[in-house]
């Protein structure tokens, strides 16, 4: 068995409702995983999914963050947000079993600026996480975290690493932070297949034609434990789907793993 799971930061599902339902169509994956989807839970486009054949568990808030699950398979045991958080906070995280992988998909904050006190919630939301996942695995052998990270793991990641060194998205505490992960033993499955390339990113400024220029940061990840990630046998970024109309910042990440019979 050959599973497919997609991992894309939509910018508002409401208004990619087209290029979500052209690409299910295209791309036909077992399970796609969203990021904010800016729309509260009653409000969520439902049939673009259900019309393609999808079950869909969201986990949403009216006009920012917001995450989704959508899969071809029956999704089981799902728990939207982290154990410890609060009522007010954001709408992050979801999760839910897939096939017998434990599917977590996060929406990390984007932190603004390092002297922000957003950066300090971005770092305190990571730490979070890392208990979160640390339990998860502890539970589970097929773990697989995907999401937007907002973070570009190495100098391979981005367009230039000199120009945005300690700068949010590039920066030291956000590093230490995938250190903890992969100390989880979390592996970065585009990584793991491609270890040399370069010039890969999932996310570009709408701004300064950085898509043009390809200006960009590879912060959209999936992400294995070690069990699963042997048998993942493609990572890849889906570039086009940036150049379309109207599109998200972000372009798709694709992983494909073979499970056997």
């Amino acid at each position: 068995m050959r599973l497919k799971i997609a991992s894309w930061n939509v910018n508002s599902i409401r208004s990619r409702q087209s290029l979500v339902s052209d690409w299910l169509l295209a791309q036909r994956p077992d399970v796609l995983c969203l990021q904010e989807t800016k729309v509260q839970d009653a409000d969520f486009p439902h049939e673009i999914f259900t019309t393609a054949g999808y079950e869909v568990a969201v986990y949403g808030q009216r006009s920012y963050n917001g995450v989704a699950i959508a899969s071809r398979l029956p999704l089981a045991d799902i728990r939207p947000g982290l154990p410890d958080d609060a009522p007010e906070d954001q709408r992050r995280v979801i999760a839910a079993t897939v096939a017998g992988i434990r599917v977590v998909n996060v929406y990390v904050p984007n932190g603004e600026a390092v002297t922000s006190p957003k950066f300090a919630y971005k770092l305190d939301f990571l730490a979070r996480l890392e208990s979160y996942l640390k339990a998860v695995i502890a539970n589970n052998k097929m773990v697989l975290l995907c999401g937007d990270f907002n973070i570009a793991p190495t100098a391979m990641d981005v367009y230039n690493a000199d120009a945005v060194r300690e700068t949010v998205m590039f920066h030291s505490k956000e590093h230490e932070h995938l250190n903890n992960l992969r100390a989880l033993g979390l592996i970065d499955t585009f990584r793991l297949l491609h270890k040399d390339a370069v010039g890969v990113f999932s996310w570009w400024d709408y701004r300064a034609q950085s898509f043009r220029r390809n200006l960009g940061y590879r912060i959209d990840h999936i992400w294995a434990t070690a069990p699963l990630a042997a048998r993942c046998v493609e990572s890849a970024i889906d570039k086009a789907e940036r150049a379309r109309e109207k599109p998200s910042d972000h372009a798709p990440a694709i992983a494909e793993f073979d499970l056997g019979d």
